[in-house]
């Protein structure tokens, strides 16, 4: 590979908000430069400089009507940028929690938690969790070091409800105030030998809160209800869930 070829000439082709604004607005539609200097307020000069630049590196193509359009590797560049954009704006997090205890296949699929937030007060956490079990429909399901008692009132609720619970915490530490009356075959509990971390999912939202470096859990949450988000905190859920021992 010849000098200034490798995935260094990718980062600096990216490397620019103008590239990338105008990588986004292509992804939305075909544009013509004029289009693109009016929709992100850059001269027609800088529009014309950095569309050449994209169209050497191959990402951006004009067509015959005289309007731009990504190619297919640049739309499928732009579709990998968002775990590198959700890890950067996240570092001081990242600096100071372990995810590489979670499947390779997480990590690579970690951008789709971008839609998220980021919350390090443990308090307003527990509470916002207690309030989304009592908004669930359909499921709720929870992997934990331990339980937490100010679940019971909210579930004992939900089982007459009809409400689906599913409980993975560390062998030995299933609490019995998560038996209630009734539960059966509604309540579900699995045990791991070690819990990576915390998950907490219903049909409309989801939280993860991964250990930090020295083990300990500080409950520092990312919570998210768009549909992405759900799905990976969904997805990681049941990958752990094949693997418990039922209790």
């Amino acid at each position: 590979m010849e000098k200034g070829e490798g995935i260094d000439k990718l980062f600096f082709d990216l490397s620019s908000e103008s590239r990338l604004g105008i990588m986004r607005e292509l992804t939305q539609q075909n544009l013509r430069m004029n289009e693109l200097s009016r929709k992100l307020d850059l001269t027609p000069t800088e529009v014309f400089r950095q569309l050449q630049r994209l169209t050497d590196a191959l990402i951006v193509q004009k067509l015959p009507d005289g309007t731009y359009a990504m190619t297919n590797y640049g739309r499928l560049t732009l579709q990998l940028l968002p775990s590198l954009d959700f890890t950067f704006r996240h570092k001081a997090y990242f600096l100071n929690h372990d995810i590489s205890r979670l499947p390779y296949q997480f990590v690579n699929r970690i951008g789709e938690l971008s839609g998220g937030t980021l919350c390090i007060d443990s308090i307003e956490n527990l509470n916002r969790s207690v309030q989304d079990i009592k908004e669930a429909e359909n499921y709720v399901w929870v992997m934990g070091e331990k339980a937490l008692e100010s679940y019971g009132p909210a579930m004992q609720e939900l089982v007459s409800k009809g409400i689906h619970f599913r409980f993975l915490f560390s062998d030995g530490l299933i609490p019995n105030y998560h038996s209630v009356p009734g539960e059966a075959p509604l309540v579900e509990r699995r045990t791991l030998t070690t819990i990576p971390g915390i998950i907490f999912c219903t049909e409309k939202k989801a939280g993860v809160c991964l250990r930090s470096t020295d083990g300990r859990m500080d409950y520092a949450c990312f919570t998210g209800k768009d549909q992405m988000f759900v799905n990976w905190a969904r997805d990681l859920f049941l990958h752990y869930w094949d693997t418990g021992k039922p209790c």
